[in-house]
């Protein structure tokens, strides 16, 4: 079957790689389905309701079933406003036997009304959405074209799942842009090759629209049906992550994910994420956080423990003799030992080797005044 007979219009699929066509005189817009084994999705039918709570934050339905998930992705004809439509929307998601993506498409602007009645029918079978920039740009988009067509939108009022706020907390330190097309290349480990461009989408299906020549948009379906499969593959690796942090290659990874914890109210699974990033290049910083998230909670002694095995270590510069010059004097009550730390921490930021910065100053000014303030309260002054 070529690419025309697939455009035709339809309303909906009698099965695998088989469409039915539209009846005579009935309007719809263009209906693809792509069927890819579940060869390709290992371990997606074991995502757990748990781990996609923690790692989200979201309130997710119970029971919870990955079959259940609709992952759903636009092509569109810019990149924002008033007049920005949706072209094609697809949808994908996991049966016992694989994963579909079906994609509805709008051959001209009168069929929109078509494509959305064909979105929201797909909506109401799940029970949640996973997208890559969703919440930001695909939900919000689908909504206003619903209005504009006065049609209801409670189709999306469902949780959303946005794994590029998921990604970004995960990778950004290590891997700064964190787009669709940089992890699957640099985290799954799966680069496209021949993909068209997303700044070249609009253009390509406005020639379509000028010229009819359906093999402009092959490249277009290709690359939204790949995007949909890839949201499935992440939010599979995302969730085995979270599942396994001591499996984790990079220091940097496993420290990013405690601190998503921790911002998600998880401080349990976050402590132990940086206690395993303090054995690597994140090492420092693991540790400071780890400290801080006991203080926290108001453990002071557990925090005061870091402090002093960052000392005996030589890590973290002046840091832990600040901080444990506080816990001294405010926790145990001990002026004395909080003046020796304080005294140790100003010989430290006097050294040469320190670059003289305002931050610096700044800091060495706190240090002089808890210094004074220490002596006149043990009568030195």
């Amino acid at each position: 079957m070529n690419l025309r007979d697939k455009l035709r219009a339809v309303g909906g699929s009698t099965g695998a790689g088989r469409e039915r066509p539209a009846e005579a005189g009935s309007r719809d817009c263009g209906h693809l389905a792509v069927y890819r084994p579940m060869e390709e999705f290992s371990g997606a039918m074991e995502v757990r309701r748990d781990t996609v709570a923690r790692m989200s934050g979201l309130d997710l339905p119970e029971p919870f079933d990955p079959r259940r998930i609709l992952y759903l992705d636009t092509e569109t004809t810019g990149l924002g406003g008033s007049g920005t439509v949706a072209f094609l929307v697809g949808l994908g998601y996991l049966t016992e036997n694989g994963f579909e993506v079906h994609q509805f498409l709008m051959r001209d602007y009168d069929e929109e009304p078509y494509l959305l009645k064909h979105v929201a029918a797909g909506l109401d079978r799940f029970d949640m959405i996973c997208t890559f920039n969703g919440r930001t740009f695909d939900v919000p988009l689908l909504e206003s074209r619903f209005l504009m067509n006065r049609m209801q939108r409670d189709c999306l009022e469902k949780p959303h799942l946005d794994l590029l706020q998921i990604a970004r907390r995960l990778w950004k330190l290590r891997l700064g842009r964190c787009n669709l097309g940089r992890l699957e290349a640099v985290i799954l480990g799966k680069p496209r090759t021949d993909d068209l461009p997303g700044s070249e989408v609009p253009q390509r299906y406005f020639d379509y629209l000028k010229t009819r020549r359906e093999d402009l948009l092959k490249d277009i379906l290709d690359h939204n049906a790949q995007d949909i499969a890839t949201l499935c593959v992440l939010l599979t690796h995302m969730a085995d992550m979270y599942d396994h942090p001591e499996q984790i290659r990079f220091s940097e990874d496993v420290y990013s994910m405690g601190r998503a914890l921790e911002k998600l109210d998880h401080p349990e699974e976050a402590r132990r994420c940086y206690r395993l990033a303090s054995r690597g290049r994140m090492g420092t910083e693991a540790s400071v956080s780890l400290a801080h998230s006991y203080r926290r909670t108001g453990d002071r002694d557990r925090a005061a423990e870091i402090w002093r095995e960052m000392i005996a270590s030589r890590r973290g510069g002046v840091k832990p003799y600040i901080e444990l010059a506080k816990y001294e004097e405010h926790a145990r009550r001990d002026p004395g030992a909080a003046l020796e730390l304080t005294e140790k921490a100003l010989m430290m930021i006097s050294e040469d080797r320190l670059k003289p910065d305002p931050a610096v100053q700044e800091m060495k000014n706190e240090l002089q005044y808890r210094r004074r303030r220490l002596k006149r309260r043990l009568g030195l002054v």
